[in-house]
């Protein structure tokens, strides 16, 4: 009987031709680490609320850009023979008799569609100023600090002590004719100072950290600390605010309109304020932008609560 030691039976035990045996010398994949953003990508797709609200968001944006697709009937048309006290068609979806006519004979579903567009421009429009002037304005404060800090506060300040509706009124009722461009204007002029609050309070927590001192000790530019640095780390907080906010806007520009100081064109806030007159014989014409208002509003609310959610470590 052939003597067999201990190695020739771990040998036998551990056979590397077996292609079950494992490869000790292939060596392990890091697992991949995810950034804030990674992790809040990845909570938003587990989200109903973020969900539902992208959806919506996706309907509305469709029927700004391509309203031709929902409706043929055009807004500002009126047919005196289709009078209002003509109740809703509701059974005919899509048509221009879908949802009844105004006082002037247009179709009540056509304007709802086309003022989609009106307030989405605006609260998209509105936004993006008050994010970069705000971002701006508060990005210089926090980081420079001192008396630029001290300067540029007092004057966010003053603007935040105004009335955002009254002074966008007071500003508007100086234009004969008010366009997109001019209401987006007003609103961005009162409305910029909660974004620059936020940022100047992120960016005075974000200046403070090691990464931007190691930049400062190596010898890196301010402009290249400011926008490398410290301004990818500071978006979190103005995202969610600025999301939020496009709601705020327009709601605005819908109660601007409703005054009679708002945009000059098909509106939300117009047809509001036209079907309040009718309201006791024709209630549609005040009821569906109204509805279309509160959805779109609600939209844009619950997307800033789920990126909020998403953003913020706490709610974790």
């Amino acid at each position: 009987m052939p003597d067999v030691t201990k190695t020739d039976v771990k040998a036998d035990a551990v056979n590397p031709a077996d292609p079950t045996y494992p490869d000790l010398t292939a060596q392990s994949k890091p697992e991949k680490t995810r950034s804030l953003w990674g992790d809040a990508w990845a909570d938003l797709r587990r989200s109903w609320i973020f969900i539902i609200s992208s959806v919506l968001i996706f309907i509305l944006l469709l029927i700004t850009f391509f309203p031709g697709w929902f409706t043929s009937a055009q807004p500002i048309l009126g047919d005196l023979s289709k009078h209002y006290l003509q109740k809703p068609k509701l059974g005919e979806v899509g048509s221009a008799d879908w949802l009844g006519y105004d006082q002037q004979g247009r179709s009540v579903y056509a304007r709802v569609i086309y003022g989609t567009r009106a307030s989405i421009a605006v609260g998209f429009g509105t936004t993006l100023v008050v994010t970069l002037v705000g971002g701006t304005v508060g990005m210089i404060a926090g980081y420079f600090g001192g008396v630029v800090d001290s300067i540029l506060s007092r004057l966010t300040d003053v603007f935040f002590g105004i009335p955002f509706l009254l002074g966008t009124m007071v500003f508007l009722n100086s234009f004969p004719e008010r366009t997109t461009w001019i209401v987006i204007g007003a609103l961005g002029f009162f409305g910029w100072t909660q974004i620059s609050r936020v940022m100047r309070g992120a960016v005075i927590t974000t200046k403070q950290s090691d990464y931007v001192q190691a930049a400062k000790a190596l010898g890196a530019s301010t402009p290249r600390i400011m926008f490398r640095h410290i301004l990818p780390n500071t978006l979190a907080p103005v995202i969610v605010v600025a999301t939020i906010s496009l709601g705020v806007y327009i709601t605005a520009e819908a109660t601007l309109s409703f005054l009679g100081l708002g945009l000059s064109g098909v509106s939300w806030g117009n047809d509001i304020s036209d079907g309040g007159n009718q309201i006791r014989v024709a209630q549609w014409i005040m009821l569906y932008p109204s509805i279309m208002l509160s959805i779109t509003v609600l939209a844009f609310i619950m997307l800033g609560e789920a990126v909020r959610n998403a953003l913020d470590p706490k709610m974790r």
